[in-house]
């Protein structure tokens, strides 16, 4: 559809964000629909003016990224209480000048793990304490989880473990747990540890379903161990395809086209 007078305008914002595969993904979505809309990458490092940008030019809704999940929060008009406890906005969505936070990412987690595992009364290790981690934490207690911290840092560990009432376990102790679930919420398997697994793979079969929540590769060491081992593996493209599916329905109040949505992602990462 040709951009005109009526366009929307919705895009991402980080430092760097060239490299993002949202743009395909949500614009493939909007032609699909026949949705007069567009999506375009914003590269901000000041945060404030951006906001002031979007509210003065129109801009419909924005996807919030590295380094601004954190810092966009003190400009908003309005924070979604789950984003506000998680401490992180990756969704931005723009009313008459007014703008509103939410998270989505813990929304593509949950539904990315519930393709495989109801997750009400399940027990989850979560590797991992960073902001990944506690946006994914939040969301499993969200959904009436049990969760396990296992990180190799104990300060972090032990403090996103009492942010979320669950318990600590240093990561050298993870293989001796046994849970419904492992999700990987850490970068190993990625860039220099491209060639690592951040858990022993005689422990995998304590873990009926695994997910990673690194997607290049898409198929980590973890994942190939994991499938070797009889689990059921979830890649990390789930929780991207789901966190934007959840942004695309905010944003339009229509359900999204996932299977075209994922398609794309695929072939925007077989790109890179």
């Amino acid at each position: 559809m040709p951009v005109n007078g009526r366009t929307e305008l919705y895009g991402i914002m980080g430092h760097p964000v060239a490299h993002s595969l949202s743009p395909t993904m949500h614009n493939s979505a909007f032609a699909h629909l026949g949705m007069n809309r567009v999506y375009v990458p914003f590269p901000v490092e000041d945060v404030a003016a951006a906001l002031n940008g979007f509210r003065a030019l129109g801009v419909r809704g924005v996807s919030v990224t590295i380094p601004h999940k954190q810092a966009v929060i003190e400009y908003l008009d309005e924070i979604d209480p789950v984003a506000e406890k998680i401490g992180a906005v990756n969704t931005l969505l723009i009313n008459e000048g007014q703008i509103k936070g939410f998270n989505t990412d813990w929304l593509g987690a949950n539904r990315a793990l519930e393709q495989e595992l109801p997750l009400a009364g399940k027990k989850v290790l979560l590797l991992g304490a960073g902001g990944s981690a506690r946006a994914i934490g939040f969301g499993l207690l969200e959904a009436g989880a049990e969760v396990i911290i296992a990180s190799r840092t104990q300060s972090s560990g032990e403090a996103l473990a009492t942010t979320l009432n669950c318990s600590w376990q240093p990561l050298a102790e993870a293989a001796a747990i046994s849970s419904d679930a492992l999700v990987n919420a850490t970068s190993v398997g990625m860039g220099a540890q491209i060639d690592a697994s951040p858990i022993a793979v005689q422990a995998l079969s304590n873990f009926p379903v695994v997910m990673d929540i690194v997607y290049a590769p898409l198929e980590t060491r973890l994942l190939r161990e994991a499938r070797g081992a009889g689990c059921k593996g979830i890649d990390g493209l789930a929780m991207l395809l789901f966190q934007g599916v959840a942004q695309f329905e905010l944003w339009t109040g229509v359900n999204a086209p996932v299977a075209l949505m994922r398609e794309k992602l695929l072939a925007g990462l077989a790109n890179k």
